[in-house]
This record gives C-alpha cells, structure tokens and sequence, in this order.
C-alpha cells in the first residue's frame, strides 16, 4: 500500500513572502508531498493562496482580524496570530493532517515563526529559513528541536539562491517527515529514563546508562547546562519520561549564583508535581560556571577555590555557607514540587572536580552542604548517604538500584 503523502504546513506573512510560499508548495508537491500555506500576515493583500487564511488564524488567536486592522502594530498582531497558528497547527498535528513545519522570516518572521514551533511536539519537523540563522539562534530554538536554516540572502523575490536555499529546505522538510522512525511512546515496551549529565559526571554517566539498560531501560541524557535540564522537564510534561536519575544539579547552584548552567525557577520541581519516581544527586553543584575573558578571574571569585573547566569557564567552589544556599534552594523546590524520591549523598565529593585529587576538593564544605540538605528537605523525600565519589561504581550502583525501587513501588507508566 503507498503511504499518504507527507502534509508540510507553510508559515508565512503571505503579503511579503507569498512568492517564496508559493514555490515551496511547488517545491513540495514535486518531492511527493503536500503543502498547507498558512498565512500570519495581517495588513498586506497575500501573494499567494492561503490554505490557512489569515482571517482563520486571527480568530483562532482570539481577535477577528479586522479588530487587529483597527490599528495595526506588531505589538498588538503578534501574539495574537502566534496564539492562533499554535492552536490550529497542534489540532492539526493531533489529528495527523500535519507532519511537519517550515517558516520563512526576517527577524520579526522567525521570531513568531519559532514561538508557533516551540510550543509542538517533539520529533516533530520543524525547519526555520531565516536571514538571522547565523548568529545565535538560543532565543528561537529554545529547548525544541527547531533547525534553523540561513538563508544567506534576503528572503524578497526569487532569484538563483533564494530557489536553491529554499528547495533545500522543502527536500529537508519532506524528508524529515518522511523517515520510519516516529517519537509516539505510547506503545513502547521499555522505561525511559531522563538522566542529567555534566561533564565532570560522565564517566558515572556511562555506567549508569549500561545498568539501566541491563534493566531494560532506555536513557536519554540532558546536559545539564541549563537548556539541558529544562529540555528534560518539558520531556516530563509531554509525557516522553517514565522516570527521573536527576545526576546533574549545577543548574541548581548557577541559578543561584548566576553562572551560566542557571535552570530557570521551575527547575527540579516538575518530576514532583507529575508523580515520576526519581532520584536526585547533587552532582556537580559544588561550583559553578563563568564565561569569563580567557583566563581570568572575576574579582567576585578571587578568594575561592578555582579551576578552569576550559579557558573561557572559570569553575569556582562554592563555599561552606554558599553551598548551604544552594541545599536550602534544592528543599525548597522540592517542597513546591510535592511528590516523593530519594536524595542521594555522595560523601566523597559530588563531581570529579571535588573528589580525592579533584581541583576543587573541600570535605568541609561537602560536609555543611549535606548537613543543610537533609535539614531541608521535605519529609516525603528520602536522604541517603552513600561513602563514595559520585562517578565512583558504589555509588552508581547504589543510585540505580534505588530507582528501580522507586519504578517498583510506583510502577512504570507502560
């Protein structure tokens, strides 16, 4: 039997880009597939023709178009048609009319294009061709899976690149939704496990990714670097993960103390409110990281204990009464979060930097940080000890045995 023809869903302003639009429909259709144009413009007459008008997606968003055209300002017109496209793509999606997306946008195009495609499903295509895909793309990517694309030129008219770049992006597109492989878990046999990993951690990691699979478990490791932790919460929400070794808590100590691993405030918190079993260790939380000028060592930092992770991060130790700040914050959130789970304590240092002939060693200081732990943490979560470093088999064994207790006693959720 062949299989139905691949829908691409189209986002554009089709009063500036109805010529581009219009070619990757024909670009589409020539690979085999389907194009559904939907249009975010609102004052201009469209170019092309919308299989999705802008009048649609203004009442999706919540405001007829013509109360928008009342007095026209990107400010006001914006959110609303972001709200709306969102909306009709995720039915869509849902309803598997839509097996992939493709935005064309300057800078005010690809900023409303990627907010429509960071609120969509994992796995799901998402192909952004912008003219400010070469510099840094972290506000529009976010913790989605949104490839950006330059465009090298400006996207006005066609012309011999514009045809190129963007019959790249529609076979991009279209092959992407086209592959075998889909992200629907919902019939999948085994566990996933979210695990968070630093690089001071990954030889542990990899142990725990062996044991765990011995177990007949799937692993998909974050990188604790902020957007990794917070990836993996939103993996939580979308219902991809069965069960949480939460390894990697830098986040923790960065959004604290301003580093760049900072997790944002609803880091640690969401495991809790959704019920996953889970383990949490305060792997590599015992520093924090800087970008810094190569080298050097902000005033703030001169009189700790010091490493450089690289020469442009700087790795200070936190001290005795700033770790403590850190283990109340941890309680804390713990406590918001609700939920169960066991804390485990590595007592011979919490990362590679902070072990025996670690740069960063204090016992005196990992001693107060978990004496504040266990004092803070709520009554539902268990505070265990274990005598090893963190990456030490001991101590990895010990973290993975404790979570299929946890999957036990809660069950996983297929």
């Amino acid at each position: 039997m062949t299989a139905a023809p691949k829908t691409i869903a189209v986002l554009a302003t089709l009063d500036t880009k109805g010529e581009e639009a219009q070619y990757l429909r024909e670009e589409l259709e020539a690979l085999g597939g389907r194009a559904l144009l939907v249009d975010v413009g609102v004052v201009g007459a469209p170019g092309a023709r919308a299989d999705v008008t802008r009048e649609e997606v203004a009442a999706a968003g919540g405001t007829p178009l013509a109360k928008l055209l009342e007095h026209p300002t990107r400010q006001t017109a914006s959110p609303v048609m972001n709200a709306g496209a969102t909306k009709l793509l995720l039915e869509k999606v849902a309803a598997g009319e839509v097996h992939g997306v493709l935005g064309l946008g300057g800078t005010q195009g690809t900023s409303n294009c990627t907010q429509v495609m960071q609120a969509l499903p994992y796995g799901l295509p998402k192909v952004m061709v912008s003219t400010i895909a070469s510099g840094d793309t972290s506000a529009f990517v976010g913790i989605k899976d949104i490839t950006m694309m330059f465009s090298v030129s400006d996207i006005l008219g066609l012309n011999p690149v514009t045809r190129k770049i963007l019959a790249n992006a529609a076979g991009a597109a279209w092959g992407m939704a086209s592959t075998r492989v889909g992200l629907d878990l919902s019939e999948h046999p085994r566990t996933v496990v979210g695990m968070t990993n630093l690089g001071v951690l990954t030889r542990g990691a990899m142990l725990a990714i062996e044991l765990l699979r011995e177990r007949d478990c799937e692993v998909i490791v974050f990188h604790a670097v902020g957007s990794g932790g917070r990836a993996m919460e939103q993996m939580m929400k979308e219902g991809l993960i069965d069960a949480v070794f939460d390894y990697g808590l830098g986040e923790i100590a960065d959004e604290v103390f301003g580093g760049l691993r900072a997790g944002g405030p609803e880091r640690l918190t969401v495991a809790g409110a959704l019920g996953l079993p889970q383990v949490i260790v305060p792997g590599g939380l015992e520093h924090v990281g800087l970008i810094v000028e190569p080298n050097t060592v902000p005033e703030r930092w001169k009189d700790h204990q010091l490493t450089f992770h690289n020469p442009i991060i700087l790795a200070p130790r936190l001290s005795a009464e700033e770790l403590r700040t850190v283990a109340r914050e941890i309680g804390a959130r713990l406590a918001r979060a609700g939920g169960a789970g066991a804390v485990l304590m590595p007592l011979r240092g919490t990362s590679a930097y902070g072990v025996e002939g670690g740069p960063l060693r204090d016992p005196a200081g990992d001693a107060a940080f978990a004496a504040e732990l266990r004092a803070a943490l709520p009554a539902s979560y268990e505070y265990v000890e274990v005598d090893a470093g963190a990456e030490d088999e001991a101590f990895v064994r010990a973290a993975v045995e404790r979570l299929m207790q946890e999957l036990a006693a809660r069950g996983a959720r297929r």
